[in-house]
């Protein structure tokens, strides 16, 4: 299997970079305080430095706003998961532990401020792709299983038959979500060179040691961009 990021994508975003953790042989079955105090911990920093201030326009948040509109998405109707996530925890509501893996993700994408997704990889079909939609490409939205069709020339994330996240980070699929029963993940970890690469690098590194620390599991990292577009995992 290859994660490959087609030319296309960087037309459009041309200082884009993906910092990619692959686990292979998690055992996802149980739960973990230390993750758990990771994540509440997580949150508490939110909240207080956002405090109260407007999340638009933080310094973190801002490159992807403006990497969405670049693309055609409205911000505001289509936040960025990482600008969903924190608007929703500054307002003090909690994040729901799902599993031990959705609730690292989760903390590490808090913590370093980026978004973070997470693929089960036995359910891709083919190689997972960084692309511009096609017609035909459809999507099952999370907690549904009713396909719906994608937008002809939207930057998605898709294997060879489904897309697995519209709108690039905005959100992803049913199909490939992680589960107790989930064994070898893929993770992406999306930033952009000039504004926050360093964070990718620093936050793959970190998640690819906590997977280690805590799941057993085998654990590759790799690095994507426009001089590099393709890995095999």
């Amino acid at each position: 299997m290859k994660f490959v990021v087609y030319p296309e994508v960087f037309e459009k975003l041309p200082n884009a970079c993906f910092g990619v953790v692959v686990g292979y042989g998690i055992n996802n079955k149980k739960k973990i305080a230390e993750i758990q105090e990771l994540l509440e911990r997580a949150c508490e920093s939110i909240r207080a430095e956002i405090n109260g201030n407007d999340i638009k326009v933080h310094r973190s948040i801002v490159p992807y706003r403006n990497a969405f509109s670049e693309l055609g998405f409205n911000p505001n109707k289509y936040p960025s998961s990482i600008e969903a996530m924190v608007k929703r925890v500054a307002k003090g509501n909690d994040l729901p532990s799902i599993n031990g893996v959705v609730d690292l993700c989760n903390a590490m994408s808090l913590t370093y401020l980026l978004p973070m997704g997470a693929h089960d990889m036995d359910a891709l079909e083919g190689n997972i792709e960084v692309r511009l939609a096609v017609e035909g490409d459809t999507f099952i939205p999370l907690g549904t299983e009713e396909e719906e069709q994608v937008d002809v020339g939207e930057l998605v994330y898709a294997d060879s038959k489904r897309v697995r996240t519209r709108r690039w980070i905005w959100r992803q699929s049913d199909r490939g979500k992680i589960t107790e029963e989930s064994r070898n993940i893929f993770f992406p970890i999306d930033g952009f060179r000039g504004e926050n690469c360093d964070r990718v690098l620093e936050a793959r590194n970190r998640l690819a040691s906590f997977l280690e620390k805590y799941f057993k599991c085998k654990v590759e990292k790799h690095f994507v961009d426009s001089r590099n577009m393709e890995i095999n995992i």
